[in-house]
């Protein structure tokens, strides 16, 4: 577990539950956004003045990104579902930055079940739509008619087909006024709604080749193959020499099952932060290759949990979002990361659109850097570990 740090820009939170002191993961050293939006503080606020829970009240939270939910309820013992690692991390520092035990709240990743019913469920809305689809599907079997389900987000996130799907799911909503740029919707379960059957994980089949592709709700170009990741697979290495390679930020682990077809020697490892991202990856790799090859998957921040010297080659598609912040810290990071763990000669192929500073960033942490191949929309680059 990462510790906690020192103080952030603006990490006190102040709402009626109390005064917390709240960090982002990945840590910065300075950082300059915050672990909680307007939504948060909204939602918090009307919990504490017009729908106060009772004492015993049960509580789930879902997308809950850097724990300020879970956080300010600890004293309800509140369950968590995300289908962030870097999400259930933060939750974990934050309680322990704040002097409250780990095990007041019950952190479930998104391919877990709660335990009950519930009184109140508290949704942030992802950045994924699909993923609060399936979310308000597997949440059906604990809902019951007097659950008050609440959700929150920026306005800008907030498009018409959020209570769309929250009324096709769930029940009738309303909407609270905008506060800060923040709104809230309430529904209730209506007994009368026709829930469909979960259309996910989707499928589709990979484009010159037979394998059927599984995709979870939360990953990356669910229907088809992304036109990065097509020009990508155009331009994998073959390393006879590697022993082991990693698809980092792997989504549905395509780009890593090519490269173990390309380098049958090798062991790919799959990582990401996204739990639905590697169940894919999972799935993708075994029913292709059959249980004969081996690989390794992992939910994680990054390399984190890498030993230093441990990789050969390391494949990389970087997000450009974090949730609904944009921006290239979560780049930045694998980078880094990479750097501290590649063996001497390995190397770091990245692939991403060409108007992003990535040669500028490979370079510094390098002293190199190459362009493999380039197109219109996209650049693949290489950074080596000098021998």
């Amino acid at each position: 577990m990462v510790a906690f740090s020192g103080p952030c820009v603006d990490n006190l939170l102040t709402v009626p539950q109390g005064e917390f002191k709240l960090n982002r993961l990945p840590l910065r050293a300075r950082e300059l956004l915050r672990a909680w939006d307007a939504a948060d503080e909204y939602l918090l606020n009307y919990l504490a003045e017009d729908g106060k829970p009772p004492a015993d009240a049960r509580i789930l939270i879902l997308n809950d990104t850097f724990g300020a939910l879970a956080v300010a309820l600890n004293r309800f013992r509140p369950q968590a579902i995300s289908d962030s690692y870097l999400s259930q991390q933060a939750t974990r520092m934050n309680l322990a930055g704040n002097g409250l035990a780990e095990d007041s709240v019950s952190l479930l990743n998104s391919l877990e079940a709660p335990d009950g019913v519930f009184d109140q469920i508290l949704i942030k809305v992802p950045k994924t739509l699909a993923l609060l689809e399936d979310q308000l599907i597997r949440l059906q079997p604990h809902l019951t008619s007097s659950t008050r389900v609440i959700v929150g987000g920026m306005i800008k996130a907030l498009p018409a087909s959020v209570w769309k799907i929250l009324e096709r799911l769930v029940g009738p909503a309303t909407t609270s006024l905008a506060h800060k740029k923040a709104r809230l919707i309430f529904t209730a379960p209506d007994p009368k709604r026709i829930v469909p059957a979960n259309p996910y994980p989707v499928r589709y089949r990979l484009e010159g080749t037979d394998y059927l592709i599984t995709n979870h709700a939360n990953v990356f170009s669910r229907d088809s193959l992304d036109i990065g990741t097509r020009f990508f697979l155009q331009h994998l290495p073959i390393k006879s020499e590697a022993r082991d390679i990693i698809d980092l930020g792997c989504g549905n682990g395509v780009v890593g099952l090519m490269a173990a077809i390309r380098n049958p020697q090798a062991t790919v490892h799959f990582v990401d932060e996204s739990f639905m991202a590697v169940a894919s990856a999972r799935e993708n790799f075994y029913s292709a290759l059959g249980s004969e090859r081996q690989a390794i998957f992992r939910a994680g921040d990054g390399l984190t949990d890498f030993e230093p010297d441990s990789a050969d080659l390391i494949l990389c598609n970087p997000p450009f979002h974090q949730q609904h912040t944009v921006g290239d810290q979560i780049a930045l990071s694998m980078f880094k990361h990479a750097r501290r763990i590649l063996r001497p000669g390995g190397e770091l192929w990245v692939i991403g659109n060409r108007h992003l500073d990535y040669p500028m960033a490979l370079k510094r942490l390098f002293g190199n850097c190459a362009v493999i191949a380039a197109n219109s929309k996209f650049v693949i680059l290489r950074a080596r570990v000098n021998d």
